[in-house]
């Protein structure tokens, strides 16, 4: 079973912290070019775009669940089709309404995180950007689901690490200027990613309809859409959505508790360095887990082998804790170190960010044991329950939690880390009791 969950985790884990370290990248050029008011900007421009990318993006959690299922039985044409209108359905979405809304709300977006002025004249264009080239990231992330899905989580990692590449190439030019080219700092950093995204998509579509893959688009597929495929994309992939923007808009609604905080750039900064960003060093890694365990639970319920699956998700929740321990500690031990690689010099950023990584230290543990749950039963199919526990977890309880204490006093940050670390805590108890319930094994997919 080890190597099983191995194979198909080791490849997302690598491409995750490979693309992971494009971020920090962006984030350390940005810091040392701009300051941290660039670094507040693009984790909230980041913040407000994930709750919008996110749902459009649920569409590829129900192809991973069809795709799974079929590709457990053996059913390549059902395979190819789950992700052929998985691809026409997002690309509508985000050509015909993300982007064109994104570019006009955009401003009103970065008033309702009480972005400062200063913030906000680095990241108004960073996040336009981004909204108006969305579709190619869309594609990129939708192709890294389906290959994995079908059992091929080598290629996805191959395509990454050259889009990685590509784009910190892009960002050393952009970002500091190169040349001819002038320092575009923020801006230099979403071209940068958007243009690297862009090219790995047409590559991408390229290769599908050549059939060299797992997945492919054979020629004279129609453009037509298959209404009853797509409602079986929205079935499983709709409650995942709901779940993102949840997640996100919680995410939103703490940045806007930290925007009312009184050193409010400088808590920004250190969240987004601290969570957006090293954080990140625990959920780069568990996501492949995560990845994996869904990949498994719903291939081996297509090969009606339900104890497979379980098994699979239990080492899968084995392995992140144990990496989670090795990240917490070097939170511990080196946090100074680890924030100095961004540029961060202000006395306060520091402080308040090295205090947010000793409540991450203990949270890491609790998301990692989540994360790989919720991929056992998104997996399954099983995608209304892992909706209902983020809504609880990441929404209602550590909103609830700033909200109370902005009431009853002061607010202050290191209340906002015990939220977050209280809501990591609360999903991974009911997550993993969801699972241990066994419903998911009886999930039939159509």
């Amino acid at each position: 079973m080890l190597p099983g969950v191995w194979r198909l985790a080791w490849p997302t884990m690598l491409h995750n912290v490979i693309g992971g370290l494009q971020g920090i990248v962006d984030h350390a050029m940005v810091g040392n070019y701009v300051g941290y008011q660039g670094n507040a900007a693009i984790g909230v421009s980041w913040q407000i775009f994930l709750v919008v990318v996110v749902f459009i993006a649920s569409l590829f959690t129900g192809m991973s669940v069809l795709v799974a299922r079929f590709a457990g039985a053996g059913d390549a044409d059902r395979v190819n089709r789950a992700v052929y209108q998985a691809f026409l359905t997002s690309m509508i979405l985000s050509v015909g309404i993300l982007a064109p809304v994104g570019w006009f709300l955009s401003p009103a977006l970065l008033e309702v995180v009480n972005a400062t002025p200063e913030v906000q004249v680095h990241a108004l264009p960073y996040l336009r950007i981004m909204f108006l080239f969305s579709s190619g990231m869309l594609f990129f992330f939708m192709l890294g689901a389906a290959l994995r899905s079908a059992g091929d989580a080598r290629t996805p990692m191959r395509i990454g690490i050259v889009v990685t590449i590509l784009n910190l190439v892009l960002n050393v030019i952009l970002i500091g200027g190169f040349g001819p080219i002038p320092a575009l700092g923020t801006t230099g950093a979403a071209m940068g990613t958007v243009i690297a995204m862009w090219g790995a998509g047409i590559y991408s579509l390229v290769a599908l309809r050549r059939d060299i893959w797992v997945v492919s688009f054979a020629r004279g597929m129609s453009l037509k859409p298959d209404f009853e495929m797509i409602r079986s994309l929205f079935r499983f992939g709709l409650p995942a959505g709901v779940q993102g923007v949840a997640m996100n808009v919680g995410g939103v609604f703490l940045l806007g508790f930290i925007g009312s905080l009184a050193l409010s750039a400088q808590a920004q900064a250190a969240y987004t360095v601290g969570y957006t960003q090293l954080f990140s060093l625990v959920t780069w890694t568990t996501v492949g887990l995560m990845s994996a365990a869904a990949t498994l639970a719903g291939q081996n319920l297509g090969a009606k082998n339900p104890e497979r699956a379980e098994k699979a998700v239990h080492l899968a929740a084995r392995i992140a804790v144990g990496i989670a321990l090795v990240v917490g500690i070097l939170f511990i031990l080196a946090p100074d170190s680890l924030l100095a690689i961004f540029g961060m010099n202000d006395p306060v950023t520091i402080d308040l960010a090295v205090e947010l990584l000793g409540y991450l230290s203990v949270s890491a543990i609790f998301i990692a044991v989540a994360l790989t749950y919720t991929g056992g039963l998104q997996g399954s199919g099983d995608t209304k329950s892992p909706l209902y526990i983020s809504i609880i977890s990441q929404v209602l309880l550590p909103i609830g939690m700033c909200f109370f204490f902005q009431q009853t006093g002061t607010l202050e940050a290191s209340e906002i880390w015990l939220a977050i670390l209280l809501g990591h805590v609360t999903r991974c108890l009911l997550s993993v009791a969801k699972f241990r319930q066994g419903r998911w094994r009886d999930i039939v997919v159509e």
